[in-house]
């Protein structure tokens, strides 16, 4: 493996005082265009992720790939595990960890804050990552977190493979009551992906998802169905992620 990876967010901790595991990071072959922060699923690390995405044709993305705190999981009854916030069973009515959410949002957005002006960024991830890339997309429209401290990061894509979006029943009235969350709403291109025959995030809740983004006026939302494909990733998908990356970062060299 050529990548190389640097401690960037070890150590540092969140509001719960939850300790945030090692950084890793994949630097660009080629021109420096665009740095993107990719986030694991439950249990998963940053390692994983970057292996990853070493393995795309995207010579001008860097991709920063951290790893969430360990933390006690509801849904798993109170075992411990990488988890970018709390979460319990998903359905229609569960409750979201803002707290843990935002902890895990500001945190990306802080691996994000000392890229160059002129670099691109945007944030992806699979499952409960794809959550929290979601979030971000929503922070990021709203210009704060939940806790209404300020969102810092321009974000000009969000990619987001079998997940679901923290939040959606609010979204809409929040954004409708500013015209400047309307307008980044309006402007942020996201792409999310999910198999008809998950069994961990059903189906709907990625449908759901895009459909809440869509209505509280994100209009640049593609969702794309995978028929029959659970709960992982397949080459074909993650071939349509990086074609959608190439053209909407508008990269440079690409097949």
């Amino acid at each position: 493996m050529s990548y190389s990876h640097q401690s960037m967010g070890s150590g540092s901790r969140n509001a719960r005082g939850y300790e945030f595991g090692r950084t890793y990071v994949v630097r660009p072959k080629g021109k420096h265009q665009a740095t993107l922060v990719w986030l694991h699923g439950l249990g998963d690390n940053g390692s994983s992720s970057s292996q990853l995405m070493e393995s795309l044709h995207l010579p001008n993305i860097k991709w920063i790939c951290p790893t969430a705190p360990t933390r006690p999981v509801s849904s798993l009854g109170g075992f411990t595990c990488t988890a970018w916030f709390d979460v319990g069973e998903i359905s229609e009515d569960s409750h979201d960890d803002m707290e843990g959410l935002d902890a895990s949002a500001s945190h990306i957005a802080n691996l994000l804050s000392s890229e160059p002006a002129d670099v691109k960024v945007g944030i992806g991830g699979f499952s409960m990552g794809a959550a929290i890339s979601l979030y971000s997309a929503t922070c990021y429209a709203l210009g704060r977190y939940g806790t209404g401290h300020t969102y810092p990061i321009n974000l000009r894509a969000v990619v987001g493979l079998s997940g679901w979006l923290p939040g959606w029943k609010s979204l809409r009235s929040k954004i409708e009551c500013s015209y400047d969350a309307a307008r980044r709403a309006a402007s942020l291109p996201i792409i999310l992906t999910h198999g008809t025959s998950d069994d961990v995030v059903p189906y709907r809740f990625g449908e759901k998802s895009a459909q809440s983004l869509g209505i509280a006026g994100f209009r640049q939302v593609v969702f794309k169905a995978h028929e029959g494909l659970g709960h992982y990733t397949i080459p074909k998908e993650m071939d349509e992620v990086v074609h959608w990356l190439t053209t909407r970062l508008g990269l440079e060299g690409s097949r």
